[in-house]
């Protein structure tokens, strides 16, 4: 289900994402949950909100990484 604010996503990304990195996630995940809500349009047998959840953090990787604290960090 799409999510309506930053404050409504998985722990994970609230705990260890920047605020902007946040924004992108969401913005992908609702994007994606639109465009794949065709079984047909989506790879295999995954859930509509298994695609969502790899297309957002497929976004946010674009712009940030993952450093050696867990935490996620803008690339340079």
């Amino acid at each position: 289900m799409p999510y309506r604010s930053i404050q409504d996503l998985p722990e994970s990304v609230l705990d260890h994402v920047p605020k902007h990195a946040q924004e992108i996630y969401k913005e992908a995940f609702n994007s994606a949950w639109d465009q794949y809500a065709d079984p047909d349009d989506r790879r295999g047998d995954a859930s509509r909100e298994e695609v969502a959840h790899r297309v957002a953090w497929a976004a946010v990787k674009e712009k940030y990484e993952k450093g050696e604290d867990g935490d996620w960090h803008a690339r340079r």
